[in-house]
Order: C-alpha cells, then structure tokens, then sequence
C-alpha cells in the first residue's frame, strides 16, 4: 500500500512539475507573443529623468542612454526626441547628458521613467511633417485596415511596415526622404494595431499570419494607380516583406525589399526577448514551444521566405551587430549567400529597429542608392 501511495505522490508531483513548465513556457512566450504596439519590448531598459536645462536632458547613465544618434523618448504621457551626448556637458558617473531637440507633447519631470523609442515623431504626417496625406481604410482579411497614403508622381509606391514595439508612426522618419524623392508612401496599419481588427487568438504571429495584410496593402496600391511597390519592413514588419515576396499572388509587382532588423529566426528574437524578461536559460525551450502550440509559427515557413535561392527581387538589409533581439548573424549570411541581389549596410551601436536612429544621413544615402535604380 505504501508504494502505492508513494507511486501516486510521485505522479501528482511530477504532474504538478509538468504543469508549472507549461504555464511558465507560455508566460515567457507573452515576451513577443503579447508585445503591443508602441510600448517598449523587454530589451529596452527603463531611464530615469535626473534633470532638464535649456537644450539638455540628464539621464541614467546606460549603455542606452550612451547610443550614438537621435532618439523618441517616451514614458507614460510624455514624448521627446534626443540628440546625440554631449561632450561638453557636465556628467556626472550616474548620468549622461544628451542634446534635448523638444518636447512633443507632457513634460519631463526629474523622476520620470523613459525609454529609448525609434519613433521620432507622433501623429500623423500633416500633424508631424507637414505632409498632405489621406486616411485611407484598406479590406483586409479579418477586416479594414487603416493607412496613410502620401502622395507622389511615380508609379512605384513604396509601403512601410512597421515591426515590434512600434507603429505606423516609425514610417516618419524616412517619409520625408521619399516624398522628396517624389514615391507615393502608404504607411501600413496591420492586425493587433490601433484601429486594425485584432489577431483572433490575440497574439502576436511575428509576420506568419500578419503578412497577408500587407498583400491587401499592396493589392491597394495596384488598384489605386501604382504599377509596382518596393516594400520597407522593420522587424517583423521586415518579415512580413519576405512573406509577401514569397507568397503573395501579386509578386511580381513587387521590385525590390527594404529589410531593416530583420527577424530572420522567430525562434531566436522569441529567446531574445523572453532572456531579457530574465526567464532562466532551462526555461527558453519551453517558451518556443509554447509559442508554436499557442499560434502555430513554425520555423520550416519562415525558412523558405529567406531561403537564398528563392529570393527573386534586389534587397537592402540595413542591420547591425549590436542588435539583441534579432541576430545580424543571419542578415550578414544571407547578404553573403546572394551578394547579386542582397545589398547589407551595416550600422554598429544601433538597437533593434533603430538603423536610421544611429546614423540618419548614412541611411538615406543606401536608401537613395538602393531606390535610384527603381525609380
């Protein structure tokens, strides 16, 4: 009798053992699953506001706050943008000083707790750019989906999508180099974004599924006067280009693909993120398959989207090594493997999603020598 109890007990704990796996694989998967738009991912280290003077902003001294470039500052009911450190400004060994450019909208108290953003701007493009533009609302498959459509002469149109962490908003800050360009811009809000219908399970698919509504983005766009599109994706917005090149009924409109911090390895940017939630190393197995139990991403689709020998259009990667979320690894493998259509402009020091952030004029500069040749 007591081996039997003792049998039982042993099942029950390890069960229960089983079970707390479960539950604590699906809890780090929320790290990527369940990362809304426009808030920080896990990797993005919360600052504190020491001090504001005419033109300055003293902040937490971190490796973040130490990144070369322009930046959103955001927090709870405040955006600002940043400039770069200042060198001649009096740090501190607990702070750093950047450039304050301005405050967009709140105020900057001593105290506050911010992060770095990429977004640059807030609103829309005649709010933020002076930009004419129309609201544009687009059928999708799970229903309309909301778009600014930025005018222009030619009839390749270039559409952006945004990645993880941020919104259609990111788009600004390249939208200005392509209307002086002269391309027509359609900036893409997809499922899961505000004002778009929201993913069934409520999950983020990081682009298996999200794709297919940039094919209605760009089916939009042959209805309403483009002849072909060259498609710019950050994160998982740059995977969603990589499906639609692949997948999409209307590929051959499409020129050329603008990746920047591409999510090559869903696997990998899901490890990525849910370590910097501080899940145990044990843990991150769990946390991959709880991912592909809870929204069936599988690693075999994605594969085939970046498969070398099946990438058709010319391709600018813009990636860095400093990238923590999404490994420049990949990007540089790929650039090597089809060095006849892929084009990879590497930007160190930058995050995730932030090429353009750490180095505005080198960007535009591989963007015009990219787009030239499509225009």
């Amino acid at each position: 009798m007591r081996t039997v109890k003792a049998a039982a007990a042993a099942v029950t704990v390890a069960l229960a053992a089983g079970a707390a796996s479960v539950a604590a694989g699906r809890l780090a998967s929320d790290a990527a699953l369940k990362a809304p738009p426009g808030r920080p991912l896990p990797s993005e280290p919360r600052l504190t506001v020491h001090a504001t003077a005419a033109g300055q902003i003293a902040l937490t001294r971190d490796l973040a706050a130490l990144r070369p470039g322009t930046y959103g500052l955001a927090g709870d009911d405040v955006h600002a943008v940043v400039g770069p450190v200042l060198g001649t400004a009096s740090h501190s060994a607990d702070t750093v000083v950047r450039r304050l450019e301005r405050v967009t909208h709140g105020t900057l108290e001593p105290g506050a707790k911010v992060w770095f953003t990429p977004q640059l701007h807030t609103g829309d493009p005649r709010s933020a750019l002076g930009l004419d533009h129309a609201d544009v609302e687009i059928p999708g498959e799970l229903g309309t989906l909301p778009a600014w459509s930025v005018p222009g002469v030619r009839d390749t149109w270039v559409i952006a999508v945004h990645g993880l962490g941020t919104t259609r908003e990111l788009s600004m800050n390249v939208m200005q180099f392509l209307v002086d360009r002269r391309f027509p811009v359609l900036a893409l809000g997809y499922r899961g974004d505000l004002g778009a219908p929201r993913q069934p399970d409520g999950l983020n698919h990081l682009g298996e599924t999200e794709w297919r509504d940039l094919d209605a983005a760009i089916r939009h766009a042959l209805r309403n006067g483009a002849r072909n599109v060259v498609l710019l994706g950050w994160s998982t917005g740059a995977t969603m280009a990589l499906r639609a090149a692949a997948h999409s009924g209307v590929r051959e409109r499409i020129r050329g693909l603008i990746l920047d911090s591409p999510v090559l390895s869903w696997e990998t940017t899901l490890r990525a993120l849910a370590s910097a939630r501080r899940t145990p190393g044990a843990l991150l197995p769990l946390a991959v398959r709880a991912a592909q139990g809870r929204t069936g991403l599988h690693g075999d689709r994605l594969a085939e989207a970046v498969d070398p020998d099946l990438l058709k259009v010319p391709t600018l990667i813009l990636h860095g090594p400093d990238d923590t979320v999404a490994p420049w690894a990949l990007s540089r493998r790929l650039a090597a493997t089809r060095p006849d259509l892929v084009a990879l402009h590497t930007v160190p020091q930058a995050p995730h999603g932030a090429m353009w952030n750490a180095d505005p004029a080198g960007y535009e500069e591989a963007l015009r020598r990219f787009l030239t040749p499509l225009m």
